[in-house]
């Protein structure tokens, strides 16, 4: 299997040379589309959506979900990769999964996702994970797969745990984008 070469610049572009497109017997992760911008807006507008996660996320960036599916792939791709998670038999929006925080001198990446309410405690965002990691671990040279978690996000980090992160950092302040530091949990695989 060719995986991607790891460039000298910071930008996902050199690391993903395609938007990837992730299948497993109940999920689809793939490049957001014009049609999704509905559920998209429904899903950027869902205050518990947003409750443990930083202000600046791109998605929120601009009012229009329209414009932002259109941004996704330009401006956004040069720091991140955003996917949306679908239902493979209903094709039905869940949230979104994103690669971010590439660094190539470390051949590192962090790693993220959120789900719309409706599709919590089903194990969609532990299933969404382990398809990410596998993306990373067969098809590029990435080897050091990072996430944060809000402290009091005790969900999202079992979902860190059962794809074999390990925390390394417990309540670490990080800028989220509030008045104040955000106590976050730093996790690695």
């Amino acid at each position: 299997m060719n995986k991607v070469k790891v460039l000298t610049e910071g930008s996902v572009k050199k690391l993903f040379s395609e938007i990837p497109y992730l299948q497993s017997e109940r999920l689809i992760l793939k490049k957001v589309e014009e049609k999704d911008a509905e559920a998209l807006q429904a899903f950027t507008r869902d205050p518990e959506v947003y409750r443990y996660l930083p202000t600046f996320l791109f998605e929120q960036k601009y009012a229009d979900a329209h414009e932002v599916i259109r941004r996704l792939y330009t401006e956004c791709f040069q720091e991140s990769i955003i996917l949306g998670i679908y239902l493979k038999d209903t094709k039905e929006f869940c949230g979104l999964a994103e690669y971010y925080g590439y660094r190539d001198e470390y051949h590192k990446i962090s790693v993220g996702y959120r789900l719309l309410k409706a599709y919590w405690g089903k194990g969609i965002a532990t299933e969404t994970l382990r398809m990410m990691l596998k993306y990373l671990q067969e098809e590029t040279d990435i080897d050091i797969i990072t996430a944060s978690t809000m402290v009091e996000n005790r969900a999202s980090a079992q979902v860190l745990q059962k794809n074999g992160f390990t925390l390394v950092a417990a309540a670490a302040d990080e800028d989220w984008g509030y008045p104040e530091p955000t106590p976050t949990d730093k996790w690695i695989l």
